[in-house]
C-alpha cells in the first residue's frame, strides 16, 4: 500500500481528497454525490476489517445509487499507527479532520499503555462531544433467538457519552489519589458508606442538567422522525437520587 503524510493525514491509495465536503445547515447534514469521510483504520484486528468495512460500503453505495454516489474515503491517524507515525496517539490534526469533516467512522482502538490518554474511545467521545450512543436492535430473520416473538424486538437505544462514570474521572485502588479521595469522602464529607477502602477504587458519577436534556431531546427528536409511538427513560433514580434520579 502506498503510504504518504500529508499535513499530518495518513493517505493511502483508496484514499482522496477529490471529493466535496459535507455540510450542515440549520441542524441538517447536506451530504453531496462524492462526500469525503475520514476513517481511522484501528488497531489490532483494524486492519483487516477497515479495509473490508469500505469494500462493502462501496459496493452497497454503488447498488444502491446506480453508481451515481461514491464516497472518496481519507484516512486520519490514531492509536499505535499515530503514535508510531507521529508520536502522538490522537494527532490534533485527525480531530480537526473529523470535526470539520462532520462523518467519520473508526476501527477498534488500543488502550495506550502508561500516563496521558486512559482511553482513545472516551477521548474521542469528551474531545469531540459525541454524546450520544446510538444502538438500534432488532432482530434478523432467520437467526435463532431465545425471545418468543423476536420479530417484535425493534428499539433503538440512545446512551448518554460524556457524562457519569464515562467520563472516566477515577483512581485506583491503593493509588495516592484514591487515598485522597477516600480520606475527603470519609473525613471532610462524613460519608461512611465505603465497605472496603483499603482495596476500592474511586470513580465520580457526574451528571448535569444540561446533559441529561440533550440526550433525552435527541432521543425524542429521533422518535418524531422516524415515526416511534413511544421513548421510554431507564435509569436507576429511586436509589441514585441526585444524578439519575435527574432524567426523571
Amino acid at each position: 500500500m502506498r503510504v504518504s503524510i500529508i499535513k499530518g493525514l495518513h493517505l493511502g491509495e483508496r484514499d482522496s481528497m477529490t471529493g466535496t465536503s459535507i455540510t450542515m445547515e440549520d441542524g441538517t447534514l447536506n451530504v453531496p454525490n462524492n462526500p469525503i469521510v475520514h476513517y481511522i483504520e484501528g488497531d489490532g484486528i483494524g486492519i483487516d476489517i477497515s479495509p473490508v468495512m469500505i469494500d462493502v460500503v462501496d459496493a452497497s453505495v454503488a447498488k444502491a445509487y446506480g453508481g451515481e454516489k461514491q464516497i472518496h474515503w481519507n484516512e486520519v491517524l490514531a492509536g499505535e499507527k499515530a503514535f508510531n507515525a507521529t508520536g502522538e496517539w490522537l494527532p490534533e490534526a485527525t480531530l480537526d479532520a473529523m470535526r470539520t469533516g462532520l462523518v467519520s467512522i473508526k476501527g477498534p482502538l488500543t488502550t495506550p499503555v502508561g500516563g496521558g490518554i486512559r482511553s482513545l474511545n472516551v477521548a474521542l467521545r469528551q474531545k469531540l462531544d459525541l454524546f450520544a450512543c446510538v444502538r438500534p436492535v432488532r432482530w434478523y430473520a432467520g437467526t435463532p433467538s431465545p425471545v418468543r416473538d423476536p420479530g417484535d424486538v425493534d428499539m433503538i437505544i440512545f446512551r448518554e457519552n460524556s457524562e457519569d462514570v464515562y467520563a472516566g474521572i477515577e483512581w485506583e485502588a491503593g493509588s495516592e489519589g484514591v487515598a485522597k479521595v477516600i480520606d475527603f469522602l470519609q473525613n471532610e464529607m462524613g460519608v461512611d458508606k465505603i465497605r472496603f477502602p483499603n482495596t476500592s477504587g474511586i470513580g465520580i458519577k457526574p451528571i448535569s442538567s444540561e446533559g441529561t436534556a440533550r440526550i433525552v431531546r435527541a432521543a425524542i427528536q429521533y422518535a418524531i422522525d422516524n415515526d416511534k409511538d413511544s421513548v421510554t427513560l431507564v435509569h436507576k433514580g429511586n436509589i441514585m437520587k441526585f444524578t439519575e434520579g435527574g432524567f426523571r
